[in-house]
């Protein structure tokens, strides 16, 4: 396990700056002038304020000059400062993060504890109408499109039953706790605010069910395929042969061993979701990253995007790591492999 972690940590500084090359490139040659988000359109005709905002922001300076420029700010912990909202996009990040992640933990709980209860109804009632029922259910949560499933649910749960609330984390009345941690449930519970926290949850149900029906998917195929394989294993017959309840043969035996194929894509799945919620948190108006890359990319503003980019690209990269290392502490083959 050492040496794979050895492995990937020696790599990985290589990967962030091609990471960070091909993103830096591809935000410079994208059409559209950032001057505008900058000092705006009426002003671009004014030759002095636009050489003053060049030489401001870097912009009279060649392609490998600033490359090098942002590299070096890169290295020790700056990311730049945002044309949009005048202050450092590390500072930006890291008031959003905590909303993001928040999200997307509840999302992979939700998407990961049903598609697991999925895969093992269908793996164990393989070919039944459960079987069926539960396959499509997954296959819809693969298939539809993200941004069209919560524009439908906010309209059933929110504008017509009205059993959730709307978009947001709060509502619009209620004043936000003193923010701690970033996370809306956990600083509420430090406020001692039993309301807020009632209220931060309610917010949270529709967003995570929207993005976790997704994990759904992923997650009840792998672990149908996997359950379908290990069921016919010799060990799982020994088991059954031995008087072993059904519950304790598919929960003890066959479970413990399909899930360890489904470690690789639960990793990817949640670096996934972090850069993937723009849509959900669009829709929701959740002030996340996901909604910062939006409106970054609306208004060319090119240190956000880059740094938005490094994240997802971190991201990636250390669940990439944390899954190598989780695969081999349960696999012992890996562990020898490597």
């Amino acid at each position: 396990m050492l040496r794979i972690l050895l492995k990937r940590l020696v790599l990985m500084p290589f990967l962030i700056l091609g990471i960070v090359t091909a993103t830096f490139v591809l935000a410079q040659f994208t059409k559209g002038n950032p001057l505008i988000s900058i000092i705006g359109a009426r002003a671009l005709d004014n030759p002095d304020i636009v050489a003053a905002a060049k030489a401001r922001w870097g912009l009279d300076k060649s392609l490998p000059e600033r490359y090098l420029i942002y590299v070096d700010n890169l290295a020790h912990g700056n990311l730049g400062t945002s044309f949009r909202t005048k202050q450092p996009v590390l500072q930006d990040l890291a008031d959003r993060l905590p909303a993001t992640l928040e999200l997307v933990i509840c999302a992979m709980i939700v998407g990961a504890v049903t598609g697991i209860l999925l895969g093992v109804i269908s793996a164990q009632f393989r070919d039944t109408p459960a079987d069926h029922a539960a396959r499509l259910f997954a296959l819809l949560g693969s298939c539809i499109p993200m941004f069209w499933l919560g524009l439908l649910a906010l309209f059933v749960f929110s504008v017509q039953t009205h059993l959730l609330p709307g978009p947001g984390r709060l509502d619009i009345r209620s004043d936000p706790p003193n923010t701690v941690t970033g996370f809306m449930l956990i600083d509420t519970l430090l406020a001692g605010d039993w309301d807020g926290f009632v209220d931060a949850v309610r917010h949270l149900i529709l967003p995570s069910l929207v993005l976790g029906w997704s994990v759904t998917g992923i997650v009840a195929r792998m672990v149908r395929a996997s359950m379908l394989d290990v069921l016919g294993q010799d060990f799982v017959t020994m088991a059954r042969a031995k008087g072993a309840g059904e519950g304790r043969v598919l929960f003890n035996h066959a479970l413990r061993n399909a899930l360890i194929p489904a470690l690789t894509i639960l990793g990817f799945t949640f670096a996934y979701l972090i850069t993937g919620s723009v849509l959900v948190e669009t829709i929701f108006s959740w002030p996340g990253i996901g909604s910062y890359a939006v409106d970054a990319a609306r208004s060319l503003d090119y240190p956000a995007i880059t740094g938005v980019t490094i994240v997802g690209g971190l991201g990636f990269l250390i669940a990439n790591l944390l899954t190598d290392i989780a695969y081999a502490a349960v696999d012992p083959r890996m562990r020898s492999a490597a």
